[in-house]
């Protein structure tokens, strides 16, 4: 199990860098395509896969990503209002087939994975995004990385022992310094080609650092999502560490955070 988790995830991380450094079309649509199908998962962990409820969430998504790379929408607020509008037109003309909550899931959903997965794609748009699109995952994977190490070593209070039992406080510390220690380490070795001073440069660790501290309740919210639904993995895409949202769970949240934090901070 150690050795094919660790085969599949020198893969993820070969894709990703040629994803991401490629940049651009290649990028969104790997991430439209990533989103799809975090999106199915979603839908199957919810029983809600092959309804008019999921295929209206589908098009939404390609229509979100479209807005992104062609810019035909006056606000992306009207997609949202859209999307809502078709949701009750079908929970009120196929009454009773849906329950209201499974409207509000597939509402969900949507921004859930699809919108917050895009700010990996609008994170490299950045001017220096080709360097400051890694923090997402300086402080997701790599903050994983290290809480995982030193809960091991460590930890001995758990952090939240219903949800994952596993975890410690002691790992959650360990993780949050280590985002901090990696994103820079990362910015001292870039330093001359993001044009960074000190000051830049514990700014963006201190952002990778708050944004690990919210990556662990992007882990944990999708491991309350599969406890509700009594699910252990969301899929087996990715050998050893099962779905998209599976691997995604930390980086989903953390993209958007790690976005707009470096609009206010740095920019």
């Amino acid at each position: 199990m150690f050795k094919t988790r660790l085969l599949s995830g020198i893969v993820l991380v070969i894709l990703a860098l040629l994803f991401i450094i490629t940049g651009g079309d290649v990028l969104l649509a790997s991430t439209l395509v990533i989103s799809m199908i975090g999106l199915f998962e979603f839908h199957r962990a919810l029983s809600l896969q092959a309804t008019p409820l999921a295929y209206v969430a589908y098009a939404v998504t390609l229509a979100y990503y479209a807005d992104l790379r062609f810019h035909f929408l006056p606000a992306q607020i009207l997609l949202g209002i859209v999307f809502m509008v078709l949701l009750l037109f079908i929970f009120v003309f196929t009454y009773p087939k849906y329950k209201i909550q499974q409207v509000a899931e597939t509402y969900f959903g949507v921004f859930y994975v699809a919108v917050m997965l895009s700010y990996i794609y609008q994170t490299r748009e950045y001017t220096m995004g080709t360097y400051l699109v890694w923090l997402i995952f300086l402080c997701s994977w790599g903050c994983d990385t290290c809480a995982y190490c030193v809960g091991r070593l460590f930890g001995k209070h758990k952090m939240a022992p219903v949800l994952s039992p596993k975890k410690s406080v002691e790992g959650a510390i360990g993780g949050v310094a280590g985002a901090f220690l990696l994103t820079f380490i990362y910015c001292l070795v870039f330093r001359t080609n993001m044009q960074l001073s000190i000051n830049r440069i514990v700014i963006l660790s201190a952002i990778a650092s708050v944004g690990s501290l919210i990556s662990m309740v992007g882990d944990l919210a999708a491991s309350a999502i599969k406890r509700n639904v009594e699910l252990k993995d969301y899929g087996h895409l990715i050998p050893g560490h099962g779905g998209i949202l599976d691997r995604f769970d930390s980086v989903i949240i953390t993209a958007p955070i790690i976005y707009y934090l470096i609009t206010f901070a740095v920019r």
